[in-house]
């Protein structure tokens, strides 16, 4: 609503944030909780009911704060809840909850093809089509008089009760989406799936306001707007599209946290071809808030970051440590150090890896600098499975990393690399769907390309690397 605060409710894999913002775009107050995994009898599952009661908790404070009129919900594309009246039918899974392999194989036996869903074959249950299929195994009920809702959408429905799916929550590897025909896949259509996602609404629309019992329990304004929301990584995109070096132009937006995914907006979207994109290296159709189809890569950057140099991966991008990382990088380079992927098995431009060192290095700038360099040889090989070109944005929390960053910017000479300063480009992004003149609140920096030839050093990382891939 004109003149009033606007809430973004970003539920993601490992962190929900809730952030709170002015009417011309400054940030109030942010609050962050880590998600837990939950038990249940027959899988591990998200944590729907403790993030529901932070998010009441947080919301009684922000309603202290400012004068509310809008909520926009933004949520990681690998859930979705299944719904029965007014409530939960199951809790919803986890993707990274290991799917029985038998249960797994008859899944991929009715699955569509990647040309008609634009959704790779992935592991566990990232695929959201093999989620609903292992739920409906285990309690065949939940085919009967339920809904289903994308996980975004999951939230705006509990706050307003109005249920809607969205498609950029539905075009995200989900199985259940024909992004090229922007329909339900024939897989959905087959298993009833699509008769039971709910009604098809745009992410900026606003679906209703406030339940009488939200409003009650958390103070905020009775007639708060909520809106129906967005995928996270869409939400990155739509933040790019609000700087002018970007905007309408052929470009990459490159989102960094948990997973890099890689989204490419090309200037002619009808010249995406589908058969150039390969699914057994990670590639992917995402559609952007617009329905358009966007080519994708991804790898778990984030996650793989993690296993190499332990759970502080702040040790890869906070600014007092990067002048010793750059000043460690020639001694990498020179003692020929390396890591090979992969340490998120089954993901990324070389699922079949196995990751390990070559020549680690004793001195942990050293180790750290490999592990920044790493993370640029796989996002070059992720950026060319997608054709970027002309333009690269750098977005999230390792764009502050300069190896990383500035690696990258020389690895890919033919493009101008730039990084978003912000660290809210989705909370940014969801706010553009209610004001699309709304200004970034900090001007893209240009990245400098390492002063370094690092093409020698790419080419053996290549080969090492693809002969790793041959043998598995």
């Amino acid at each position: 609503m004109k003149g009033r605060a606007t809430i973004v409710l970003d539920s993601g894999k490992t962190l929900a944030k809730l952030s709170l913002w002015s009417a011309d775009g400054a940030m109030i107050e942010r609050r962050v909780r880590a998600n837990a995994r939950i038990e249940t009898n027959a899988y591990v599952a998200l944590d729907a009911a403790g993030i529901e009661a932070w998010v009441a908790e947080v919301l009684r404070d922000f309603a202290r704060l400012a004068d509310v009129g809008a909520i926009i919900p933004v949520g990681h594309g690998a859930a979705a809840a299944i719904i029965r009246g007014d409530r939960l039918a199951c809790p919803p899974l986890d993707y990274e909850d290991a799917m029985p392999a038998s249960l797994h194989a008859h899944y991929e036996t009715e699955r569509d093809a990647f040309s008609d869903s634009g959704s790779p074959r992935l592991p566990d249950g990232l695929n959201l089509g093999a989620q609903i299929f292992r739920l409906e195994a285990i309690d065949p009920d939940l085919a009967r008089g339920t809904r289903i809702l994308p996980w975004a959408q999951y939230w705006s429905w509990l706050l307003c009760g109005v249920a809607a799916s969205e498609v950029t929550s539905l075009g995200c590897h989900t199985d259940l989406w024909n992004p090229l025909t922007g329909s339900p896949s024939q897989l959905a259509e087959r298993r009833g799936w699509a008769a039971r996602l709910a009604p098809l609404r745009g992410a900026g629309e606003v679906l209703g306001t406030l339940t009488p019992a939200w409003a009650q329990r958390t103070g905020l304004p009775a007639d708060t707007e909520v809106h129906c929301g967005l995928h996270d990584s869409n939400a990155a995109l739509l933040a790019a599209r609000g700087f002018s070096e970007i905007a309408d132009a052929e470009s990459t937006v490159l989102s960094t946290g948990t997973w890099f995914v890689a989204m490419r907006s090309p200037k002619d979207a009808a010249s995406i071809d589908a058969s150039r994109l390969d699914e057994a290296r990670d590639c992917l159709i995402n559609v952007d808030a617009y329905g358009k189809p966007i080519p994708s890569a991804r790898f778990m950057g984030g996650r793989e970051i993690e296993t190499l140099i332990g759970l502080d991966t702040r040790q890869i991008d906070i600014a007092p440590d990067q002048p010793a990382l750059l000043a460690a990088l020639p001694d990498v380079l020179a003692s020929g150090a390396m890591v090979l992927p992969t340490f998120a098995p089954g993901f990324g431009p070389f699922p079949r890896g196995r990751g390990r060192w070559i020549a680690r290095p004793d001195d942990p700038a050293a180790r750290r600098a490999a592990v920044s360099l790493y993370a640029a040889l796989v996002t070059d090989a992720a950026l060319g499975l997608i054709g970027t070109r002309e333009r690269l944005l750098i977005e999230g929390r390792f764009s502050e990393g300069q190896v990383f960053v500035r690696a990258l910017a020389a690895l890919r000479p033919d493009l101008r690399v730039y990084i978003g300063k912000a660290h809210n480009d989705v909370s940014y992004g969801a706010l553009r769907l209610l004001d699309a003149a709304l200004p970034p609140a900090e001007p893209l920096e240009l990245v400098a390309p390492l002063g370094v030839d690092l093409a020698p050093y790419r080419d053996r990382w290549r080969r090492e690397a693809e002969r790793v891939e041959e043998a598995a």
